[in-house]
C-alpha cells in the first residue's frame, strides 16, 4: 500500500531494529535478504535503536551475526545520543540514572558525571537526595522502589529530567515487556513534572545524527520501523518517506486509524527494493 503515484528517489534507509530487522535473537523473515539487496543496490543503511542495553559495537556484533554485516559506525542508539547531546550542552550535570550498566558506562565515556546510587537508604524514609542536578530515565529490567523514590524527590527538588525514550513497553518473542515510558510516566504523574528531552525516536536528535552519518538530507532518506508513534512519526516530522513494516507491533487496522498514514505498509524488509526501483 502506497500514497507515491510514482517510486520515490531513495538514497539512505534508516532502519529501526526490534520488530523491524529481529525479533530475539532471530532476523524477521525478508530482513537478510532485503538489506543486502538494498546495500547491492548501492544504498547506505543505518540502524537505531530506542534500547539503551547494550553498545552500538554489540547490536553491530550481533547484526553481523544473524547475517547483516555491520560496523558500530553504522548504529544510533538512544544511550549514544544522549550522552553526546549533554556532553556538547551539559557537560557539568550531576545525573542520576534510572538505567542499566551499558547506559551509565555511555554517559561517563562521553565526560558526564554519574551520581552513585545511595546503598544504604531506607526507603521507609523521606530522604532528600543531595547533589542531583538531573534524572535520566531508560529501560531499567532493575528498576525498583528504591530507584523510583530516589528520583521522584530529586524531580521535586528541582532536578532536570531527561529520558533515552518513551516506549511504553519493549517488544520480546511472545510479546512484550515495560519500557522507558512505563517508569516516565509514574514519574510524570507523582511529579506533575513533564520530561523535558527524549533522546531517542521520535525525537529529532537521533535523526539528526543519523543524517550527519549520511550525508544526505531528509528527503533522500526512507525511515523504515514497526513503530507508528515513534519510528513513522519521527519521519514523517522530519520530511523523510516512511514505511511500516508489520513484523513487529504495528497492525493494518492501525495504520487504517490514521490520518496521516506512513507512505508504505511493507510485510517485510525484503519488499524494500522494489519501493524505489
Amino acid at each position: 500500500m502506497s500514497r507515491w503515484k510514482s517510486k520515490p528517489a531513495i538514497d539512505g534507509f534508516v532502519l529501526d531494529l526490534d520488530g523491524t530487522v529481529y525479533l530475539g535473537d532471530q532476523a524477521l523473515p525478508g530482513a537478510v535478504e532485503g538489506i543486502a539487496r538494498l546495500r547491492r543496490m548501492g544504498k547506505q543503511v543505518l540502524f537505531v535503536s530506542n534500547k539503551p542495553l547494550e553498545p552500538r559495537e554489540t547490536y553491530a556484533a550481533k547484526l553481523t551475526r544473524l547475517g547483516i554485516p555491520t560496523d558500530p559506525e553504522q548504529v544510533i542508539t538512544s544511550a549514544h545520543v544522549l550522552g553526546r547531546y549533554l556532553a556538547r550542552t551539559e557537560p557539568g550535570l550531576r545525573l542520576y540514572v534510572i538505567g542499566e550498566a551499558n547506559l551509565i558506562a555511555e554517559l561517563r565515556q562521553h565526560g558526564l558525571t554519574v551520581v552513585e546510587e545511595l546503598a544504604d537508604q531506607d526507603p521507609k524514609q523521606v530522604i532528600i537526595p543531595h547533589g542531583i542536578d538531573a534524572v535520566v530515565v531508560a529501560f531499567d529490567r532493575t528498576l525498583d522502589y528504591r530507584k523510583l523514590n530516589t528520583a521522584y524527590q530529586a524531580l521535586r527538588g528541582g532536578a532536570r529530567f531527561f529520558a533515552t525514550n518513551g516506549d511504553k513497553f519493549c517488544p520480546m518473542p511472545g510479546g512484550g515487556v515495560p519500557d522507558a515510558g512505563a517508569t516516565i510516566a509514574a514519574l510524570e504523574y507523582i511529579t506533575g513534572r513533564q520530561v523535558e528531552l527524549l533522546a531517542g525516536k521520535p525525537s529529532t536528535l537521533i535523526l539528526q545524527e543519523a543524517m550527519e552519518l549520511l550525508h544526505l538530507t531528509p528527503e533522500r532518506c526512507m525511515m523504515v520501523g514497526d513503530r507508528l508513534e515513534t519510528d513513522v512519526r519521527m519521519g514523517q516530522q522530519a520530511g523523510m518517506v516512511t514505511a511500516v513494516t508489520l513484523t513487529g507491533a504495528t497492525r493494518r487496522e492501525d495504520v487504517a486509524r490514521l490520518i496521516t498514514p506512513p507512505d508504505f505498509v511493507i510485510e517485510s524488509l525484503s519488499e524494500l527494493p522494489a519501493l524505489i526501483l
